[in-house]
């Protein structure tokens, strides 16, 4: 028994020791002649627009990339979120909302060559919104009264904290101009409990949950 627990005890420090030494290489900027700062890179995503026309919601959305090193990668993205979800066909219910959001994080490069047109990323991002939300359902009968009745509410407050894990293909596909995609994982830190109800939609997350799958496609200009 305790030979188990010292080999156990050896094996969970050998593991703490090897990924200590992972992350110090990680986070040590390779010594050669390309400089820290290596441009900045303007990018705007095309899945939201497209969810915007065959949807009831998407947003708009545009980043910022800091390059340093071709290495790490803080990224600032701000985006306008809106829905408009009418007659739902389980609850007969209608949402309305529309407001900004912002995410804050930072890529790393995990190509072996880091100096090439070319980046496979891994990250993360912290990301807010705070919105209004307006509820409506369409008339229903009294079933004692057989009179028609209505629910609703107008500019409910709401706001949402969460994180992204972030993995996604980029390239320079001539002179300044950049494309790739990313795909996100979302989940959901905190959000205020409402009493008329959760909203459908909230702006920059998705579908109201607790997790999320999303995806975006950027084209993008590096200066």
């Amino acid at each position: 028994m305790r030979g188990n627990s010292i080999r156990m005890a050896a094996t969970l420090l050998a593991l703490l020791v090897s990924g200590a030494i992972a992350a110090q290489k990680m986070f040590v900027l390779a010594k050669d002649s390309v400089p820290l700062f290596c441009g900045v890179t303007v990018m705007a995503d095309l899945v939201g627009p497209v969810q915007l026309q065959l949807s009831d919601y998407g947003q708009w959305e545009a980043a910022v990339r800091v390059n340093l090193h071709d290495q790490w990668f803080p990224t600032l993205e701000l985006g306008y979120g809106k829905a408009s979800h009418t007659d739902d066909e389980l609850t007969g219910l209608s949402y309305r909302t529309k407001a900004p959001f912002f995410r804050l994080g930072c890529d790393f490069n995990i190509l072996r060559r880091k100096h090439s047109p070319y980046l496979l990323y891994i990250g993360g991002r912290y990301a807010f919104t705070a919105y209004d939300y307006s509820i409506d359902c369409r008339p229903l009968t009294d079933p004692v009264w057989k009179w028609p009745t209505s629910f609703g509410a107008a500019d409910v407050p709401g706001r949402m904290h969460w994180l992204e894990l972030v993995f996604g293909l980029d390239a320079r596909v001539a002179g300044p101009l950049r494309m790739g995609w990313s795909a996100r994982f979302r989940r959901r830190l905190y959000h205020n409990d409402i009493p008329t109800g959760n909203a459908w939609y909230v702006p920059g997350f998705g579908i109201f949950g607790s997790t999320r799958l999303a995806a975006t496609f950027n084209i993008g200009l590096e200066f």
